[in-house]
């Protein structure tokens, strides 16, 4: 009693019979039985609850391997089962958003300019960099940097930080080659390409550092657009008319948690584990994932680039009204770090600050 053939169950289930022998060899959702004769398998009815949810699961095109994870979560913690779904679609909305900037690009680039877009006015940046040691910390394992064409800042930890942080930024500076002023050579397509190369390689040489590593920020400049490279808790904010937008998206185990819906903003911003990186360049042996995007400038336009050093101790409200007020880049950085040392300076410190500008 209570046992089904692999095709009852895979009707009952709305699972394929092949379906079904592929999450046997996996080790997903095993018959409870096997006819040692004839290798039939057979399931038995209290099973139905896992193969439905992995049914289900398969439909939001969640991979095998996290649909294991969530269905074992699911038989001892529902609620903690909840907030993995959350967040596995969190992830997907995130690089579905990468991937329509990255469409539109395409689209754009493929229709060719019209004369009228030709004819626009050209535009440049300008811009300052700082890194301060804050008011605690003996060392400065932040780094910063800025030209016409390359701005970035990266945040290192471990015992080598304040190396694996210049490196980061060193294995960009390549791509630092194009008169001030004038068009990049780079098209932006290629530039994300070229941007995602030099990632991998300084990923590959923050290896040789170790219990060491680094975020990084950067945004190339390619003549109407910044390409944007990211991964870890460093963050690019833009001013745009009056408001400001963050414009990435923290690799830390806090943001995953906001990201699933069990921790607010507010709550993760004093969470014990808020340092507590997901991702970061040298963080892990598999190879570093970050995001890559392109973002559409506008003249008047004012980005920042900051380390936690800032964020985690000046409110949005605050860096948005030095922002808005400071009359230039350098103004603007010099204000910000001042800012932070109101605050106490707990921590490193490091601001680029770009203004997009008429040429």
């Amino acid at each position: 009693m209570g046992k089904l053939t692999i095709g009852a169950f895979a009707r009952a289930s709305r699972l394929s019979a092949k379906a079904l022998r592929r999450y046997d060899d996996l080790g997903l959702l095993p018959p409870a039985s096997v006819d040692e004769s004839s290798g039939y398998r057979y399931y038995d009815v209290s099973q139905l609850e896992r193969a439905r949810l992995v049914a289900w699961l398969r439909r939001i095109e969640m991979p095998l391997a996290r649909i294991g994870e969530v269905c074992d979560l699911h038989q001892s913690d529902p609620t903690a089962a909840a907030h993995a779904v959350r967040a596995y679609w969190a992830q997907v909305e995130a690089d579905v958003a990468t991937r329509r900037d990255l469409a539109f690009f395409l689209a754009d680039q493929m229709s060719q300019l019209s004369g009228e877009a030709a004819a626009m006015t050209s535009l440049g940046i300008r811009y300052a960099a700082r890194t301060d040691p804050g008011l605690v910390r003996e060392t400065n394992q932040d780094a910063a940097y800025a030209t016409s064409r390359l701005l970035a800042v990266a945040d290192g930890y471990g015992g080598q930080g304040a190396t694996a942080s210049l490196a980061a930024i060193d294995a960009l500076r390549e791509l630092d080659g194009s008169p001030a002023g004038g068009e990049p050579s780079t098209r932006a397509g290629d530039l994300l390409n070229a941007l995602e190369d030099a990632v991998q390689q300084a990923d590959t040489a923050l290896h040789d550092y170790p219990d060491s590593g680094s975020t990084l920020t950067a945004m190339v400049w390619t003549g109407s657009r910044l390409a944007l490279v990211h991964i870890g808790d460093t963050r690019a904010q833009l001013l745009r008319g009056g408001e400001l937008f963050r414009i990435t998206h923290d690799h830390t185990v806090t943001q995953a948690m906001v990201d699933a819906g069990s921790l607010t903003q507010e709550e993760a911003a004093s969470h014990p584990q808020r340092a507590l990186l997901l991702r970061a360049l040298g963080g892990s042996e598999a190879p570093a994932r970050p995001d890559l995007r392109l973002h559409e400038a506008r003249a008047g336009d004012r980005y920042l680039l900051c380390s936690d050093g800032l964020f985690t101790v000046v409110p949005d409200e605050g860096i948005r009204r030095v922002l808005e007020s400071a009359a230039d880049p350098e103004e603007t950085v010099s204000e910000l770090i001042a800012l932070a040392h109101r605050e106490g300076g707990p921590d490193n410190i490091a601001c680029v600050v770009a203004d997009v500008v008429p040429i």
